[in-house]
């Protein structure tokens, strides 16, 4: 049995804004809003009396095109803000709202409910109704031709203060829909793009986006030409902004992961303005998915996740199919369920990552992928936060610090025999052999602690392309020129470059591996090729007998009519005995529950 709570209808009103966890009854219709989103007024009932002044945030939609929110249904009010139209009536936007009890539950309507008047319960007693209440049903009829005003939206006075200018009362971010004219919004800035240009047959131009948020929901501002001359650099992440005249349209999802249907562009008339106070503007919204569910979520998902990050790759360098260069970075979060889940970074935000003291890592819009299991991509669009003022984040440094330093984890992204170049996939080199690794369709990936016990001198080194991020070997003209097939240029200059083979040990195990990596080697390729033959032989006898750790690739490779396995290592780091250590105790630990 639930219990409706008794003076809802006064509650409402007088609140303005908050969570007032309060029980009633539900009847909802939908409005016609033309091209946009549908819109569902909604009438609330406590059992005595009926308030039909209630808007269903578009955020809410899908409770009502799923059927969960229907007439009769018993619902628990969490959360809405008041708005005040020209004519002086209330209208209560629903931002958050549970279902308590669905209709087929219920026994019908609850009570006899009357219309609510303002002025009821303050001392007042309501007139009686002149004539005989119509049925639930007629009063809906009724309210379909009454229509809902267009001019829904428009803040109480009291509820929230000013603009600047005093031209109009600040409102929402859920409110906003394309047929209001005069609003303003107070919003702190999450993210900002970069500035980026084009050129057509239709000429030049450039935009800018940014996303805004406040406590009622967010939203995508975009810029153009002249909006991004005035905006640009006044917008800081972080800061809050009264933003007023902006031109809505329905989003283009394609393009955003931002919880809207809207979407807003700067014009003419737009203002932005500074706001100084702005202590009760949240930071960011996120609907944070547990890493361990991702397993359960659509392919090409966008989704916000959290983590420790336990390890981060160094910048690499990609070509794209349209020639231009971009930065990347792949680094693993840890969460506590357990799992790990590697995420890779991009542009600007892979070059200045910092994964130094396994920060908390919060990313918003991140792009699922089932890329070797399950791997996430934070995208141009994607908003990347290092250790956020979130309580998510505390919370997850707590346990990080308390228990889950002590964890291994599991990796989702290399659930499929370990592809995916993650740096977790800890192997043996004897599990490489017993396991397969590498006899598939695609390349395998892992990483391993080992000894170098003997570096192959013979053809080390090579002439390289002095072109930056460019290592291909060039090709001697014989006319004092060097050419690259690769950059299709020709150079009066190399660069030497080292390619070593190594032979590792690991317990009983040696495996041959390819390296172009200089950690092993503490000499410039440019010092090796003049050094004399006794300093070269030094240099190489001091490399032996070193650990390190060692990730590398396997792929079963076919060569004059011969398959082997091509062992190419990716990456060398020093090892970090303490987290080797934590590792292996937890191995012993497995080991001895077993």
């Amino acid at each position: 049995w639930v219990k409706l709570t008794n003076g809802l209808c006064l509650q409402v009103l007088s609140s303005g804004n908050g969570a007032n966890d309060v029980v009633l009854q539900v009847n909802i219709r939908k409005i016609d809003s033309g091209n946009g989103p549908p819109r569902y007024r909604v009438m609330m009932s406590d059992g005595r009396h009926t308030l039909s002044s209630f808007m269903l945030s578009t955020q809410l939609n899908f409770m009502a095109d799923e059927n969960k929110l229907v007439p009769n249904c018993i619902c628990l009010l969490k959360r809405h803000v008041t708005n005040i139209l020209k004519d002086g009536r209330r209208v209560v936007i629903i931002l958050e709202m549970d279902i308590l009890k669905p209709a087929e539950d219920v026994a019908g309507r609850i009570g006899d409910p009357t219309p609510y008047t303002e002025g009821q319960g303050k001392g007042t007693q309501a007139a009686p109704n002149p004539e005989p209440r119509p049925p639930l049903q007629q009063q809906n009829r009724n309210e379909r031709n009454r229509g809902f005003s267009k001019d829904f939206g428009k803040k109480a006075p009291s509820a929230m203060p000013s603009t600047p200018g005093g031209s109009s009362k600040v409102v929402p971010i859920a409110s906003l829909n394309p047929y209001q004219s005069k609003w303003t919004i107070r919003a702190r800035v999450t993210n900002k793009s970069s500035i980026r240009t084009w050129s057509n047959s239709r000429g030049d131009g450039k935009l800018f986006s940014m996303e805004i948020v406040d406590e009622s929901g967010e939203i995508r501002v975009t810029g153009f030409n002249q909006e991004v001359d005035k905006y640009f650099s006044l917008i800081e992440v972080g800061k809050v902004y009264y933003v007023s005249k902006g031109s809505l349209k329905i989003a283009n999802k394609q393009y955003t992961s931002v919880k809207n249907d809207y979407e807003m562009t700067l014009n003419g008339e737009t203002s932005i303005i500074p706001c100084e106070d702005s202590s009760d503007v949240p930071m960011v919204q996120c609907d944070f998915v547990s890493i361990g569910d991702l397993g359960n979520r659509e392919k090409d998902a966008i989704i916000d996740v959290i983590g420790v990050c336990k390890g981060v790759d160094e910048v690499t360098r990609l070509t794209t199919k349209t020639n231009k260069e971009v930065s990347k970075r792949t680094l693993n979060l840890m969460d506590m369920s357990g799992k790990l889940v590697t995420v890779t970074l991009w542009g600007e935000e892979a070059e200045k990552f910092d994964g130094s003291g396994q920060p908390i890592v919060a990313v918003k819009g991140a792009k699922l992928s089932d890329f070797g299991g399950r791997s996430l991509s934070a995208s141009f669009s994607s908003t990347v936060m290092i250790n956020p003022d979130i309580p998510e984040a505390y919370k997850l440094r707590g346990w990080y610090d308390k228990e889950g330093h002590t964890m291994e984890g599991e990796s989702l992204t290399e659930m499929k025999g370990g592809s995916g170049g993650g740096n977790t996939n800890w192997k043996t080199l004897s599990d490489v052999k017993t396991e397969h690794l590498g006899h598939g369709d695609k390349a395998d990936y892992y990483t391993c602690i080992a000894t170098i016990v003997y570096l192959r001198k013979e053809n080390c080194l090579y002439q390289a392309c002095p072109s930056q991020d460019c290592n291909k070997k060039v090709v001697d003209q014989q006319n004092g020129m060097f050419r690259c097939e690769k950059c299709d240029k020709e150079f009066p200059n190399f660069k030497y470059r080292l390619i070593l083979s190594v032979s590792n040990f690991y317990w009983t195990l040696f495996q041959w591996c390819h390296t172009c990596t200089h950690t092993v080697i503490y000499a410039n390729a440019h010092i090796l090729n003049s050094c004399s033959h006794s300093a070269f032989d030094e240099v190489f006898q001091q490399a032996n007998f070193n650990t390190f750790v060692f990730r590398s690739r396997v792929k079963l490779e076919t060569y004059n009519d011969e398959s082997r396995i091509k062992a190419t290592v990716m990456e060398v780091k020093p090892v970090d005995h303490k987290d080797y250590s934590k590792r292996l105790i937890m191995n012993i630990r497995k080991l001895s529950a077993q």
